[in-house]
């Protein structure tokens, strides 16, 4: 062994150990880092556009985290507040529940303990609210983190591709380079075109709420927004939640409107209108694997597996072409 190639074996060595213990020591952020670099893999030809532009790429890394900062800031904002300050509102709301629900169904009368649910949700709902609250410093400290990271991210985006390439063996580098194309994908999939997709399903699923008479259309608007972001289900799993509540409450109507307009009006049009205008640069990953890299990466890895499950399955599936190709794809 060539003793070039022996010291980029211990390189790669050390760094692998290196990246373990960093791990096991920022623990508590390694949520907060994996995000702000995925983001900026997203971010990056944004940032190169202001660079071939004429912007000096400080300037420029600069412009595209203040940016993502205030995106991010935007997207938080409204629903921590909202989830605060109307905590009481949804827990009467959920105290107008009746105790008890009665089901026949082949002559035979059974009650649901409704109570008890109410009970736990509202006890719940209390203690997300007092803990974002008294969470609020750790919360300004990781967006310190994202933000500081993200910048020094931009600035010096190739570092990291350089150091994979010096401790990966020239004939793989096409390897290394299939993969980067597929990871920009799912990851400009996950974030660009799920983002734009929440933008516009608030003001659809606000007119849709307000015209059937709801009183909290702004939370309902933020939540369907936001369930844009889970696979399948979407805003369809907020209008069943909401139709079984209207039904309890003797609004057969109106719960029949919502459980049909809330996954074809709220949960569709956005989709239709958003999704063929962006999906030129979509991961290519069907939706059933899509589906089972989210549960499977949310149920293993918690809040992070909503972006690491997706891309692992889609790493997972380049290399399954790559096998299956019988060949190394070409540079590009």
């Amino acid at each position: 062994m060539s003793s070039l190639r022996r010291r980029r074996y211990v390189l790669a060595g050390l760094l692998a150990a290196i990246g373990l213990i960093a791990v096991g020591i920022l623990w508590a952020v390694v949520e907060t880092v994996f995000f702000t670099v995925t983001v900026a893999y997203v971010l990056y030809p944004l940032r190169q556009r202001l660079v071939g532009r004429g912007v000096p790429r400080r300037i420029a890394s600069g412009l595209v985290t203040t940016f993502a900062f205030l995106v991010v800031v935007i997207l938080i904002s409204p629903l921590v507040w909202t989830l605060f300050r109307r905590r009481d509102a949804i827990i009467e709301l959920l105290g107008n529940l009746p105790d008890e629900l009665p089901i026949e169904a082949f002559g035979v009368t059974y009650n649901v303990d409704v109570g008890g649910l109410v009970t736990s949700t509202s006890n719940a709902l209390r203690d997300l609210a007092f803990s974002v609250a008294a969470d609020s410093v750790f919360i300004l400290l990781q967006l310190t983190l994202f933000t500081i990271l993200l910048y020094g991210l931009l600035l010096r985006p190739s570092a990291v591709g350089r150091a994979v390439f010096e401790i990966t063996p020239p004939s793989y580098h096409d390897v290394i380079r299939a993969l980067h194309r597929r990871i920009g994908g799912t990851l400009y999939a996950l974030y660009v075109i799920q983002a734009a997709t929440a933008v516009l399903t608030f003001p659809v699923a606000f007119l849709v709420f307000f015209a059937l008479g709801y009183e909290d259309v702004f939370v309902l608007s933020v939540l369907s927004g936001i369930l844009q972001f889970f696979p399948i289900v979407g805003p369809g799993m907020l209008a069943v939640g909401i139709a079984g509540h209207d039904f309890l409450l003797g609004q057969t109507d109106r719960a029949l409107a919502i459980l049909i307009l809330g996954p074809t009006i709220i949960g569709v049009v956005p989709d239709v209108l958003i999704r063929p205008k962006l999906a030129t640069r979509q991961a290519h990953l069907p939706a059933s694997l899509y589906f089972v890299g989210f549960v499977g990466g949310v149920l293993t890895v918690g809040v992070i597996g909503i972006i690491a499950g997706p891309l692992i399955v889609a790493l997972l599936a380049e290399m399954v072409d790559l096998l299956s190709d019988g060949k190394m794809p070409e540079e590009g």
